[in-house]
C-alpha cells in the first residue's frame, strides 16, 4: 500500500487507518486515471479522513486537507468531489481544510493570539469550507427560550442545483465538527 501513503501524511509519524488508507488509494488512482486531474493531483495530499452518520442512514466522507493546500483542493473541487463520490458511492464527500485553535493568552502574558486561530474563527472558516462550491450569503442566530441556539446559514441560490441535496450532510458534518447546531437555506426569492 505504498501507493496509498504518499497521498497520506499524518502529523507525528502516526499510522493511518484502514478508511484513510482507501481514500489515499482512490486519490492515487484518480491521479493515474484521469487525464484532467492528474497534474492538479501530482502534489497534493491529505492530513486524515472520516465517516460522519448523516440522517436516514446515509454517510459522508469528511476530508482534512493541510490547510497550504487549500488553495490547490479548491481549484479542482466540483470535479475531484464528483470523482470521489463515484468511487465511494452512496456518500457525500466534503474537504475542510485542517485549522489550529489557540487557547486564550494567559492573564499577564505579552503574547497575543493571532485572530484567524480564535474559536469563532476557525468554526467560521470550517462552515465555509464544508458548503463549497455555494457561498454563505447570510447568517442568522435564534435564540430559544430554553437557552439553546441555531444558526440558520443562507447560501447563494446560485449554486442550489449543485449543493440543495446535501444540505443535511451539511449540517451533520458540522454539528460532529463543531457541536453546533446550523440549519442550512437558500433566501426567499422575490418575484
Amino acid at each position: 500500500m505504498y501507493t496509498s501513503r504518499r497521498k497520506i501524511h499524518k502529523d507525528k509519524d502516526v499510522e493511518p487507518t484502514e478508511f484513510e488508507e482507501s481514500v489515499g488509494q482512490a486519490l492515487f488512482d484518480l491521479e493515474n486515471t484521469n487525464t484532467e486531474l492528474k497534474s492538479e493531483l501530482k502534489d497534493l495530499y491529505i492530513n486524515s479522513a472520516v465517516q460522519v452518520d448523516v440522517s436516514g442512514g446515509r454517510k459522508a466522507v469528511v476530508i482534512h486537507v493541510p490547510f497550504r493546500l487549500r488553495k490547490g483542493f479548491r481549484k479542482i473541487h466540483v470535479r475531484l468531489v464528483r470523482e470521489l463520490e463515484k468511487k465511494f458511492s452512496g456518500k457525500d464527500v466534503v474537504f475542510i481544510a485542517t485549522r489550529r485553535i489557540l487557547r486564550p493568552p494567559k492573564k499577564g502574558s505579552a503574547v497575543q493570539r493571532p485572530r484567524n486561530r480564535t474559536l469563532t474563527a476557525v468554526h467560521e472558516a470550517m462552515l465555509e469550507d464544508i458548503v463549497l462550491p455555494a457561498e454563505i450569503v447570510g447568517k442568522r442566530v435564534r435564540y430559544r427560550v430554553d437557552g439553546s441556539t441555531i444558526m440558520k446559514v443562507f447560501l447563494d441560490p446560485k449554486e442550489r442545483n449543485n449543493t440543495e441535496y446535501k444540505l443535511e450532510t451539511f449540517a451533520a458534518v458540522y454539528r460532529k465538527l463543531s457541536g453546533k447546531d446550523v440549519v442550512f437555506d437558500y433566501p426567499a426569492q422575490e418575484a
